[in-house]
């Protein structure tokens, strides 16, 4: 390893700028040499270990690649610029390269809310345990139970975007039991929806329900599945650490992971705000399926395309 020994004290110089005069004296060349030689260095260091006896070797890389990694991973004053920035551009390319858990956390939503749904059919008590009494006598009566958000609108509006929020939050925070609560919410997110659609069709409520989910659940649902990607991905840097230390891929994902769920913030606030003002009422459906279309192609527009085409200056 003696020919890495060149980056490794190219490394440590920045470094010692950065911590004598910070890191915004860095120019943009020597922000991405640090980035690059950080990474090489960690690749020297996952290398290194698997030699018992380079031990000494292994220390020093490993302060090394601490301090860089203080710098290389640390926070950016937020502004409207680099939240649009995000947003546009760095969080497609995030769910892009984070695509596979986003598909598992969908298909296990899928696959419980057919399961619901298969249950509520052969056993149609299930269905009325499910959901409780008050819920079940209301669905007897062929009325909504969200007809009575009609009357505290605003009221309404901020207390189910805080509920949304509390609900991706601790499908998220769930990864951190090794990804088996993020399993129960996603498992119980789904059931609930295949229970209550049963439920519906059998009342024949289906128009009604999904008229009423169509607007706000075209950005509350994939919310939901991004929030349950981003526990699975933190529950898979707890189990599967890989070359990296525990406490390291725990970090790595714990930073993925939040990014991921944060996204979904502001999905929330516009789903609440649709759920509150537009789905309860009694506006067409056809708007409101057609509000829900638009909503959810450019989501999907947003999540494919976003960040491909960002030009790089210097």
């Amino acid at each position: 390893m003696d020919y890495r020994k060149d980056n490794w004290n190219r490394l440590d110089a920045l470094l010692r700028q950065s911590e004598a005069s910070g890191v915004r004296t860095l120019s943009p060349a020597e922000l991405r040499e640090l980035g690059l030689l950080y990474r090489q260095t960690a690749a020297d260091l996952s290398t290194v270990r698997a030699d018992r006896t380079s031990r000494t070797l292994e220390q020093y890389l490993n302060r090394l690649v601490g301090r860089a990694h203080n710098f290389v991973y640390s926070g950016k004053r937020i502004s409207a610029l680099t939240l649009w920035s995000f947003l546009a551009h760095g969080y497609p390319r995030l769910l892009r390269r984070l695509s596979g858990y986003i598909y598992l956390a969908t298909a296990i939503t899928l696959v419980t809310a057919i399961l619901g749904a298969l249950i509520t059919l052969i056993r149609p008590d299930f269905g009325a345990l499910y959901v409780g009494a008050d819920m079940m006598d209301t669905i007897n009566q062929h009325k909504m139970w969200t007809d009575t958000i009609l009357s505290v609108k605003p009221a309404a509006a901020s207390g189910i975007m805080t509920n949304n929020i509390m609900v991706c939050f601790l499908t998220f925070a769930g990864g951190i039991t090794a990804g088996l609560f993020t399993l129960f919410e996603l498992y119980n997110n789904g059931m609930m929806l295949g229970v209550i659609a049963t439920l519906c069709a059998q009342h024949h409520m289906s128009l009604s329900l999904w008229s009423f989910i169509a607007s706000h659940g075209a950005l509350e649902l994939p919310s939901i599945m991004l929030a349950g990607a981003a526990g699975l991905r933190l529950g898979a840097g707890i189990l599967f650490p890989g070359l990296l230390r525990r406490r390291e891929s725990i970090a790595v994902a714990g930073a993925e992971a939040v990014q991921l769920v944060a996204g979904t913030i502001p999905l929330l606030i516009i789903a609440g705000t649709l759920e509150a003002f537009l789905s309860p009422t009694h506006e067409p459906a056809a708007l409101k399926f057609s509000v829900g279309a638009f909503l959810f192609i450019a989501l999907m527009f947003w999540f494919t395309e976003g960040g491909r085409r960002t030009v790089v200056t210097e």
